[in-house]
């Protein structure tokens, strides 16, 4: 079962993407009263090569507070930081994206890592759904906007998640941490 409470300890793991070259290597750890998520993920976009380091920094429950994504597509520098400011209003590089107010997830499409806060954060019993609007990152556009998302647990480690009204659906598999592990087809934790 995920515990929604962080322990001290952090935990770490990398993925391969499954559709197309890439992988991807995140880790969590508590910080500053919270929890901060990091992780590089590079793999081929439109036949570019890219490279993305992201931060997603959390209060202790579970809220997102920040983000930045920082690397590369192609020859393009990509230099986003994202933050959530007095009544859950989101700014993408300090401008205002009026969309997103009250999100309290952070979505960045380029990883299976974000699917991770709302896991934890629900922490939901076996046969639970519930709703999320995500402040959702989509990639390549980079355009901050909401999502409308569910998350149903079907057993101790596994969820069935859909989003945009049930037009994406994809099973879950996650570890004891809420780290994805299996991601319908996407992505899979590489292991030793």
């Amino acid at each position: 079962m995920v515990s929604q409470v962080f322990p001290n300890e952090s935990a770490s793991i990398i993925w391969r993407r499954l559709d197309a070259p890439g992988h991807d290597a995140a880790t969590l750890s508590a910080f500053d009263g919270g929890v901060r998520l990091e992780g590089a993920a590079a793999f081929l976009e439109s036949g570019l090569p890219c490279h993305l380091r992201y931060r997603v920094e959390l209060d202790h429950r579970w809220h997102t507070r920040m983000a930045d994504v920082r690397g590369w597509l192609g020859a393009a520098r990509i230099d986003l930081e994202i933050r959530v400011v007095a009544n859950r209003e989101w700014l993408l590089n300090d401008a205002p994206v009026p969309g997103a107010r009250g999100c309290i997830d952070v979505d960045l499409a380029f990883t299976p890592a974000t699917n991770l806060l709302p896991i934890r954060r629900l922490n939901l019993r076996v046969g639970g759904s519930a709703p999320v609007v995500a402040a959702w990152l989509p990639f390549p556009n980079l355009e901050l906007r909401p999502l409308d998302q569910v998350y149903r647990r079907t057993s101790d480690d596994t969820y069935e998640y859909s989003s945009a009204g049930g037009t994406f659906k994809a099973r879950l598999l996650v570890s004891p941490h809420g780290f994805v592990t299996d991601y319908s087809g996407l992505w899979r934790e590489e292991r030793g």
